[in-house]
Formats: structure tokens, C-alpha cells, sequence
């Protein structure tokens, strides 16, 4: 519990509050029907996409920049967070969906805000295809992360956040057809509890969260397997802080801090 007395654990708490109420703001706010006609696809994906981009840069070195229950999952999974740093993050994350969907909400016409951009499956899309689509989509996007946040990887090119940011914008791209491009399960819950519609609202946790698992597991496990032993693990899914006088470096469930680069 000696997390809960570090400023930085609170930094970070409000850090993963405060993106995931930007990015539910600007995602949804851009999935918005403004005018008759189809939907713009690449105009949600890419707003969705650079909403990421834009936050990872901005908040990456506080908090890992998250900003997804499954992401957060992803990472407790592969023992490289605290259970508690875990179980907070989700909580801010969803209250800052809900609080950035609520804004949005209120500033805008009656008439435009509809479902508030509800991700609802394509007619003809069974929910076992929809949550397989969903898994794929967070599968892809957990391991562009995982593979771009590895403080292990030497002469990393480019920019972690873009790269973060292109990976969401895959996944939009080819789900919005399907499921509307859950992957975010906090995305999904802010306009289903403000419009009070929760219809197959399940797929959209499921899918992303074993997604989120399996990329996790498929990475450091099998593709980049980090050695460590299972003490070392429990030391860091409990948030152990060891006494100093050990001699052993601290073992903290703090994020990875991000060095981006510049593309």
C-alpha cells in the first residue's frame, strides 16, 4: 500500500483520468453524424487514432498513457504493474470516459448527439463474430504497444507515439464495418450508461480484454519472453517496496517510462 502515499502514483492516477476524458471527448466527438449521409470511417479512425497519438506523447512519461481498461490488463498480465496501480488505473479510466462523454453530451445539439456515437454490431454480425473481431482488434493493438513501449529494445525507431496511434487506426479502419472499433472497453461503457443502451454491451468487454491477454502473454512470453522468476513477478503484481538495506533495487509496478523519438 505504500503506493498510495507517492505523489507519482497519483499523478499518474489523474494523468490516465484526464487522457481517457480527451480521448472519449475527441473519438466520440468525431464519430458524431453532423449531416445526412454515410459516416466518414477514416475520419473516425484517424480522429480516433491521433486522440492516441496526441495523449501518449502528452502523458506516456507520467503514466504509460493507457487510457483502456484491456491496455492496463495487458500489462498486469505481463507482471509489469502492481495489482493496485492496475485496479485504480481502470477506475480513472472509466470515470474519465464517462466524464468526457458527458461534455460532450452537453455541448452539443439534441438533434447531432443521437446514440452519442454507441458502438452497436453491423446487422448480419453474430456477437461470437463480434467478439472474435474484437480480440483480433485489441490483439494487434496490444502488441504494437507492448513492442513499442520495450525499454529492452535497442535503436527503437521512429515515434512510439505514431506508432501507437497508426496500430488504433488499423483497428478502427477494419472494425467499424464489423463492431465499430470497441478495443476500448472504457470507450464503450461512457455513451452505453449515458444512453442507457447495454445491448450485447458484453462483446465489448470480452473480446478486448482476452485480446488484451493473449498479446501480452504472446509477447512476453513467446516473441520477446521477459526473464524473470516467479518471486520477481509476485514481488511486482504486489507493489512490494523492499527495504533498502537489502541491497536489491526497489521493485515498484511503476509504468515504463516512454522515450519517444521523433519520426
Amino acid at each position: 500500500m505504500w503506493e498510495l502515499r507517492s505523489a507519482s502514483f497519483w499523478r499518474a492516477i489523474f494523468a490516465e483520468f484526464f487522457a481517457t476524458l480527451f480521448y472519449v471527448f475527441f473519438g466520440l466527438g468525431a464519430s458524431l453524424r453532423w449531416a445526412p449521409g454515410p459516416l466518414h470511417v477514416l475520419q473516425v479512425a484517424l480522429a480516433f487514432g491521433l486522440a492516441l497519438a496526441t495523449l501518449v506523447q502528452a502523458v506516456g512519461h507520467i503514466s504509460g498513457a493507457h487510457v483502456n481498461p484491456a491496455v492496463t490488463f495487458a500489462f498486469l498480465v505481463g507482471s509489469q504493474m502492481s495489482l493496485l496501480r492496475a485496479l485504480c488505473y481502470m477506475v480513472a479510466q472509466l470515470l474519465g470516459a464517462v466524464a468526457g462523454a458527458a461534455v460532450l453530451y452537453s455541448v452539443t445539439p439534441a438533434a447531432v448527439r443521437g446514440s452519442l456515437a454507441l458502438n452497436t454490431l453491423h446487422p448480419g454480425v453474430s456477437v461470437g463474430q463480434a467478439t472474435i473481431v474484437e480480440i483480433f482488434l485489441t490483439l494487434q493493438f496490444v502488441l504494437c504497444i507492448f513492442a513499442t513501449y520495450d525499454e529492452r529494445r535497442n535503436g527503437r525507431m521512429g515515434s512510439v507515439a505514431l506508432a501507437v496511434g497508426f496500430s488504433l487506426t488499423l483497428g478502427h479502419l477494419f472494425g467499424m464495418y464489423y463492431t465499430g472499433a470497441g478495443m476500448n472497453p472504457a470507450r464503450s461503457f461512457a455513451p452505453a450508461i449515458l444512453t442507457r443502451n447495454f445491448t450485447n454491451h458484453w462483446v465489448y468487454w470480452v473480446g478486448p480484454v482476452i485480446g488484451a491477454g493473449l498479446g501480452s502473454l504472446l509477447y512476453d512470453f513467446l516473441l520477446f519472453p521477459r526473464l524473470k522468476s516467479v518471486s520477481e513477478r509476485l514481488s511486482i503484481l504486489k507493489g512490494t517496496r523492499p527495504s533498502e538495506s537489502n541491497g536489491q533495487p526497489e521493485v515498484t509496478g511503476e509504468p515504463v517510462e516512454l522515450k519517444t523519438q521523433a519520426l
